[in-house]
């Protein structure tokens, strides 16, 4: 035992010692305070909404330590970032629920979006420093790789839904995703004909790729709970891994009737943040699988608190495709969560591979995602090839009062 301390001690002081940090007593991690934050705008992303955003954000240190991290928009990264100067980043849980609860107003959505991207790069930041990847920060690989699902198959020269399913199986993805008839254009919605439309093409997808789950359907949310739940039932017997969406998602307490009328796997959460958002559905079992996803839920720590409420109920988790840095980093997570079944999306059938990380950003071969064994997150960042938006290095003027108890927890003021 004492060997082992030795030698974990030794490992953390040699990085520290090569960067140049001070130590905190024997075997302590390094003592660092986080300086700067800057924000970048992503080139050439078809999408710079706010409430969509991804940017990328790096947390500078007094060490001259660096981590990065991806998602939210200038004013939500400005005020959060004024939060951190002068932080431990290394209590990154303290820090989360200083952002989470401090300025009063609990954040929505877009404000948790930007809360994932800093929360990202700390932990980024935490694994570079000891040298070691995130997922051993989190307990280390529960499984080699993670399974993956296409959107589409870019890889794909076929001309019909059904052959791009077929080579999309064959090159090594568990399932081809397909979304509902009719809704992309400027045609009226007709429910009752693309509730009729979107079943025959289920049927014809599950045989092109011969069952067995090895496709799923997203509803998108364009149907009513009539049409919704007449197109459940109708799939019941195709068996697909998975309907997303079935109705709209802003009452989650529709999915009780859902729940009661279909027996179709139901995936739902996209459009979710936090682990409220969606802890009765999976603690009801209202739901087979959870499509929250980072940095939308507020980041890893929010993220791994979801996979432990769905191994408790038995849900799994499939979270909804995003950017290329996010991707990786729900590789770490997902691979060293629970066991429960668990399953990535990725546009086109492959991930983004941006010309400011690098080219090896994630690990992907034959269909899969493979756990990144580099320290932190494994990516790099190359500023130049980003554009700068703004630098917070001072904290905020109008700070908001922030209550502790005596043991120093923060709660709600």
């Amino acid at each position: 035992m004492q060997r082992r301390h030795f030698l974990k001690s030794t490992a953390i002081g040699s990085v520290a010692a090569t960067l140049g940090l001070p130590l905190i007593g024997t075997g302590a991690v390094p003592k660092l305070k986080i300086t700067k934050i800057r924000y970048y705008s992503a080139p050439g992303y078809t999408k710079p909404l706010f409430n969509q955003a991804r940017g990328i954000v790096e947390i500078q240190t007094d060490g001259g330590i660096v981590g990065i991290g991806e998602g939210g928009s200038k004013d939500t990264i400005e005020q959060l970032a004024q939060m951190m100067i002068g932080e431990n980043p290394f209590r990154i849980e303290h820090i989360w629920q200083n952002l989470y609860r401090g300025m009063f107003y609990p954040p929505g959505r877009e404000k948790l979006h930007a809360q994932g991207a800093l929360d990202m790069a700390l932990w980024d930041l935490k694994g570079k420093a000891l040298g070691v990847p995130v997922y051993e920060l989190l307990g280390g690989a529960t499984r080699e790789y993670i399974e993956c699902y296409a959107t589409g198959f870019r890889a794909s020269k076929a001309k019909t839904e059904e052959e791009r399913a077929r080579d999309c199986i064959e090159a090594g993805l568990r399932a081809y995703r397909i979304g509902p008839t009719g809704g992309n254009g400027d045609d009226p919605f007709d429910f009752y004909d693309n509730a009729k439309k979107t079943i025959e093409l289920c049927k014809r997808m599950d045989a092109a790729v011969g069952g067995g789950g090895k496709w799923a359907l997203d509803l998108h949310t364009r149907f009513d709970t009539t049409e919704g739940i007449k197109i459940c039932k109708a799939l019941e017997a195709t068996e697909p891994y998975f309907v997303e969406d079935i109705v709209r998602s802003e009452n989650p307490e529709v999915y009780k009737t859902v729940r009661s009328l279909t027996t179709v796997p139901i995936a739902v959460g996209e459009q979710f943040g936090d682990r409220w958002d969606t802890n009765e559905l999976v603690e009801k079992h209202l739901i087979d699988y959870t499509r929250m996803t980072i940095p939308n839920t507020g980041g890893i720590s929010e993220f791994k608190k979801i996979a432990s409420m769905c191994e408790t109920h038995y849900v799994g988790m499939i979270p909804h495709f995003t950017g290329p840095l996010a991707t990786a980093t729900l590789v770490h997570v997902l691979g060293s969560s629970s066991p429960t079944r668990c399953l990535m999306e990725l546009g086109g059938g492959e991930p983004e591979r941006p010309a400011y990380f690098n080219e090896d950003v994630v690990n992907f071969k034959n269909g899969k995602l493979y756990l990144n064994p580099n320290p932190g997150l494994g990516v790099t960042f190359d500023p130049k090839k980003a554009q700068f938006v703004v630098e917070v290095a001072e904290k905020t003027k109008f700070p908001h009062p922030i209550l502790k108890s005596p043991d120093g927890a923060i709660h709600n003021w």
